[in-house]
């Protein structure tokens, strides 16, 4: 298999940038994102492609720009990494092309899903069940500015957690789950980022904050 298509959908790089650097890249960033660092030796990854949309570009600049003059700290503005499993490539590249949206994720445990986005912190962290030998996949790796998170205890209640005013995301307040063999379920639960923008009352359908980078097989 090689490490690109001939055919390059909308909102990717063309074929020049898309060499094995771009892999390369990628893997450098899933294996500095290891919840358990043996995961090293459970994970092989084919090819990747690097996602290049100018408008997601400008709108994660121009939240940071926003949140820089609202007196935010260093840390607070600091670009890191965060990322999403899917089972089908149609799945993985549609996102690429049109960002992460509201009412993705049947996830709940930090807030409404239809309000905000969930993505995970983990790279070997991706689905609330156990991975088997031969279970292969899609991610998109994103660019993502946390800005003011509240850490909060996980609703597993019917009546959702909403946005809270003054924050830009939700974490667990359960301890993260330690080295070794974390229940799957459990570990995916509290590694998750529950990511939402509010303006005017209103929360946006596509975060600002949360920028697909790379496509990865």
């Amino acid at each position: 298999r090689g490490n690109i298509s001939r055919s390059v959908p909308a909102g990717f790089a063309p074929e020049p940038r898309n060499s094995r650097s771009v892999l390369q890249r990628a893997v450098e960033v899933l294996h500095g994102s290891y919840l358990d660092p043996g995961s090293r030796d459970g994970f092989r990854y084919s090819r990747a492609q690097l996602v290049e949309n100018e408008d997601f570009l400008r709108e994660l600049q121009a939240f940071s720009r926003a949140k820089e003059v609202a007196g935010y700290s260093r840390e607070e503005l600091q670009e890191t990494f965060a990322f999403l499993l899917f089972d089908k490539e149609e799945e993985a590249r549609d996102v690429c092309q049109s960002g992460l949206r509201v009412n993705s994720s049947s996830t709940c445990t930090l807030g409404d899903p239809a309000k905000g986005v969930y993505i995970s912190r983990y790279a070997d962290c991706l689905h609330p069940g156990p991975w088997h030998h031969g279970k292969s996949g899609y991610i998109v790796i994103f660019k993502l500015i946390k800005g003011k998170a509240r850490v909060i205890p996980e609703n597993y209640s019917t009546s959702y957690t909403c946005p809270s005013p003054g924050y830009d995301c939700h974490v667990s307040e359960s301890p993260e789950p330690g080295s070794g063999k974390p229940d799957p379920c459990q570990a995916f639960e509290q590694s998750q980022y529950y990511m939402y923008e509010v303006s005017g009352g209103r929360t946006a359908e596509r975060p600002r904050q949360v920028c697909p980078y790379i496509f990865l097989a």
